[in-house]
This record gives structure tokens, C-alpha cells and sequence, in this order.
């Protein structure tokens, strides 16, 4: 492992497809005087973006040729993630990121259920906020793949973290394995 993810290097550190990776997103935060409607980022790669503004923009965001992942806070509808259809239409959409913003707030587990079973999202699906190296086993069981781990948590016990438990009483919602091209 590279010098950059030790113990002791500020966070958050990122964990994807079971290896540490440097976060190259960051979060769009639209001007709180200008009606959302409109305000997108640029055509960048690493736009994180308000299910608001997807929810005003997603045809603007749509034809960007680089896609932007969407945040939902735990108390997301997921039905206005969704097109008017009902349909989670994966285009233009890098990933979907679920904050926890504190760890004993639990309705990103059902967030991540109902994103993998009802909507039949394929895509990647990342927790962020108060992400622990004593949540993230539970939260790949619901369906996450990638974890934005908070500061101050060592990244390597939160890689083994996955290795915590090989019984589970409870049904898993499994990432289900990518399309091949």
C-alpha cells in the first residue's frame, strides 16, 4: 500500500472494489439565492450533485459527457431519483452516494436496499458521512460498494472489517455483478 493511506493520513479515505483509491470527487453546492433550477457544474469529471439539482437538471446533466454522481441524505424519496416513469434510468450517473450523518441514523441501509431491489440500481453505490470501520460491514451487506470512511478511522482495519463475520442469520442484498460490454 502507498505512504499516502497510512493510519495516521487525513481522511477520508476512500475504499472501492475492496482497495483504498484517492477521492477525486467533490461535492457541487449550488448558490442558495439563485433558483436551483439551472444550476448545474461544469462538464468535469468528480461533480458530486444534490438530488435537488438532478431532480431540476437531470436532462442538462444527462448530455454532459461526464457523468455526475447524486447525493441523498437519509431521507431521500427515492421516487423523485427515479424518471417519471418509475424507472432508475442509469445515464449520466456516475454513482449514488448515501450520507450518514451520524452512524446510529439507519435509514441509509433502507435507502441502499430499496436502490438495489425495487430500483435495480447496478451502479456503483457509496456510503459517506459517518462511515465507520464498524458500519461498513453491515453496509456492503445492504448493498454498498464503495465507502468513503471518515477521518481518523485506519483504513486498513476498515478493509479487514469486511472480514469480520463469514455467518450472517439475516438475507444480504448482493451488488449485482456488472453487464459485461
Amino acid at each position: 500500500m502507498s505512504e499516502i493511506y497510512a493510519h495516521d493520513a487525513p481522511g477520508p479515505h476512500l475504499i472501492r472494489g475492496g482497495r483504498l483509491e484517492a477521492d477525486t470527487s467533490r461535492p457541487f453546492v449550488p448558490e442558495p439565492d439563485v433558483a436551483a433550477e439551472g444550476q448545474v457544474p461544469g462538464d468535469e469529471p468528480g461533480w458530486i450533485v444534490p438530488l435537488a439539482v438532478w431532480k431540476t437538471s437531470r436532462t442538462t446533466l444527462r448530455r454532459h459527457r461526464h457523468p455526475v454522481a447524486i447525493l441523498l441524505e437519509p431521507d431521500a424519496d427515492l421516487r423523485e431519483l427515479a424518471d417519471a416513469d418509475g424507472v432508475l434510468d442509469p445515464a449520466g450517473i456516475a454513482f449514488i452516494a448515501v450520507d450518514f450523518p451520524v452512524y446510529t441514523d439507519g435509514r441509509g441501509y433502507s435507502l441502499a436496499q430499496l436502490l438495489r431491489t425495487r430500483y435495480r440500481w447496478q451502479g456503483e453505490l457509496r456510503a459517506v458521512g459517518d462511515v465507520m470501520i464498524d458500519t461498513i460491514h453491515y453496509q456492503a451487506r445492504v448493498g454498498f460498494d464503495s465507502f468513503l470512511v471518515k477521518p481518523g478511522h485506519d483504513p486498513h482495519k476498515a478493509l479487514e472489517a469486511f472480514r469480520t463475520f463469514t455467518v450472517h442469520y439475516q438475507k444480504t442484498y448482493r451488488v449485482p455483478e456488472p453487464a459485461l460490454a
